[in-house]
């Protein structure tokens, strides 16, 4: 072989190690984003609804918590699921829909389904309610006691002063070839509306601060986001790309992107440790340095108790890009 092809093939195989290497160091991963480890919880329902006993799971350290306990975040892991212990006027009831699941016989990751949640009360009244699998950087703090204002229920987001250019995740999805979606609330009769429902990611990075009568505001510092309406296999090493500073400089923003003022506002808790909702009151500059940072994934896209039953997210490896 010519010493001159011999040069290039070396060449050729550094560049390819480089840049995997590269590659490599440019994802900071979240912890527990690799879904490896759960906690398990086995939750018994009220006799008035069946006494049921109900398996329900987080994102955390390796245990099983036996027993009706309200669960805060273990491990110092930073994610929420919407699997959630309740306890409304002394009834308790539980609902999972977010779940381990086997990618490989050495690993796992987590899957989100949207699914009806069958209820029975005093084994006469059937209740079916839609409800959509999501997990988020954030808490849920339980029990849950009201159906009310459920962002009031969960602090989404986390403290976090970096500014990463993307998401990164493995995802894969299980779209049903349906083109309907159903509402089913639970009080009363399911209905079908057209078009099918989306598995969505989104990212916002917050600037936080929080004014004399503990009333918290933001500025948005960035945005991502993704809708899934098809079939995928697994696709790994997303890049889900952030856009800093004014997004409605780049075009029309989708709904679920928009800036949230108003009922949609999500809640954190102020100094004084009461939970408030965290008004964004604009765009911020490209080049501010945020406070705290916003990731869910959900099984749905649309309104409460409404989606495409069967529709499946399967997220895995999940971290920042540099």
């Amino acid at each position: 072989m010519k010493m001159t092809n011999l040069r290039c093939i070396l060449l050729s195989l550094s560049a390819v190690v480089g840049a995997s290497f590269v590659s490599a160091q440019t994802v900071e991963h979240i912890k527990y984003g690799d879904f490896s480890n759960w906690v398990t919880r086995h939750i018994h329902e009220s006799a008035v609804i069946g006494g049921h006993d109900k398996t329900i799971y987080e994102i955390g350290p390796t245990q099983t918590i036996e027993g009706n306990k309200p669960y805060s975040n273990l491990g110092g892991s930073p994610w929420a699921t919407s699997n959630v212990y309740a306890k409304v006027s002394g009834v308790v009831k539980t609902s999972n829909a977010v779940y381990p699941a086997d990618r490989s016989a050495k690993n796992k990751c987590a899957k989100l389904c949207t699914q009806i949640e069958k209820v029975k009360v005093l084994g006469l009244i059937n209740m079916d309610v839609m409800v959509a699998g999501s997990m988020f950087l954030g808490k849920m703090f339980e029990p849950v006691t009201s159906t009310k204002n459920p962002y009031s229920k969960m602090e989404m987001g986390i403290p976090f002063s970096k500014q990463p250019k993307s998401l990164v995740f493995d995802y894969k999805v299980d779209m049903p070839n349906v083109n309907y979606r159903v509402k089913s609330t639970g009080f009363s009769s399911k209905k079908q509306l057209p078009g099918h429902d989306n598995a969505v990611v989104f990212v916002f990075l917050q600037r936080r601060w929080e004014d004399s009568d503990g009333n918290i505001h933001a500025k948005r510092v960035a945005t991502g986001g993704e809708h899934f309406s098809k079939t995928a296999s697994w696709t790994n090493g997303h890049r889900l790309q952030l856009t800093y500073g004014d997004l409605s400089s780049k075009g029309p923003v989708p709904d679920y992107l928009q800036l949230r003022s108003g009922d949609d506002r999500y809640y954190a808790r102020n100094s004084k440790g009461k939970m408030v909702p965290v008004t964004e009151e604009g765009w911020d500059s490209a080049d501010s340095t945020p406070t705290h940072i916003i990731v869910m994934f959900s099984a749905g896209s649309g309104e409460p108790y409404v989606g495409t039953e069967g529709l499946t997210l399967y997220v895995d490896n999940v971290g920042f890009g540099y």
